[in-house]
């Protein structure tokens, strides 16, 4: 019986892999036997990869010119969005790669990716709110047109009632719903990762924006700790790997409980007095 969670035999897209989760999935798929990985980023990464394609995702023409590279090269039996900013980034660049870039990537490269193929996303726990907002989220996925969202954007962004990077992680979440059901009838599922706070270097704009406080206060009120790189990327290959057969639409937590005791009533907030 062959191994699920093998990559063996499989063609995989990193995007963001330079650091933090992205570097440690190349690590991980090296361990599960991918057999060929294409790289998106901005820098070169160090990690094991076949392919690297400097791409800045949050440009329109690089995206389309990284998807039509990609496409001719082969089928892709796994894509993962992982890229991602924080506001430490305009509004603009961070809404076009936390999520134009991944829409487009997910939409360009579909028709080459076989039945059995997975997307999977890099989301965050900072979308969790996404209900709050529904109203806006749909309207601007409702705009199937880069310029035109960014555009939307501009215009709204300052009505939100939230930060951009949260939003964009809110848009992933409900992306990734609202897309599991188009492509699961292409045979290819759509799902989700949604971290806590990442021991990653990206920390470190997370901090400058959320404030160190807000920050510490999520950490004490999990387990004590961050999570680490490792720790998601292993969940991000189990989602695109054959072992998550049945799982679609799925936006997966990865905070240590958090959410869940957010979403009980356990979590003390006066640490944020």
């Amino acid at each position: 019986m062959s191994n699920p969670f093998s990559y063996a035999g499989k063609r995989v897209v990193v995007t963001g892999a330079a650091t933090g989760v992205g570097a440690g999935l190349l690590d991980v798929l090296a361990e599960i036997d991918a057999a060929h990985v294409t790289v998106l980023d901005v820098k070169a990464p160090t990690g094991p990869h076949d392919t690297f394609l400097q791409t800045n995702l949050g440009d329109e023409a690089a995206v389309d010119a990284a998807i039509a590279s990609i496409a001719a090269a082969g089928p892709v039996h796994a894509l993962f969005n992982n890229a991602g900013v924080a506001d430490t980034q305009a509004p603009a660049t961070v809404i076009a790669v936390n999520y134009l870039a991944l829409r487009r990537l997910s939409e360009g490269l579909l028709d080459h990716m076989p039945q059995g193929g997975a997307i999977v996303n890099t989301a965050s726990t900072a979308g969790g709110q996404w209900a709050a907002r529904l109203a806006q989220i749909t309207e601007l996925l409702d705009i199937d047109d880069w310029a035109k969202a960014l555009a939307w954007v501009d215009a709204s962004i300052a009505d939100i009632g939230t930060m951009p990077y949260f939003f964009s992680k809110e848009l992933v979440q409900v992306y990734t719903m609202r897309s599991s059901r188009p492509t699961i009838r292409r045979g290819v599922r759509t799902n989700s990762v949604c971290p806590s706070p990442i021991d990653t270097p990206l920390l470190v704009d997370f901090r400058q924006t959320m404030s160190d406080k807000m920050i510490d206060w999520n950490v004490s009120e999990t387990n004590g700790r961050l999570v680490t790189a490792r720790e998601v990327a292993t969940v991000l290959a189990f989602l695109g790997s054959d072992a998550a057969a049945y799982v679609n639409g799925v936006n997966l937590l990865c905070d240590a409980g958090f959410t869940a005791a957010m979403t009980t009533g356990q979590v003390d907030f006066s640490g944020l007095a």
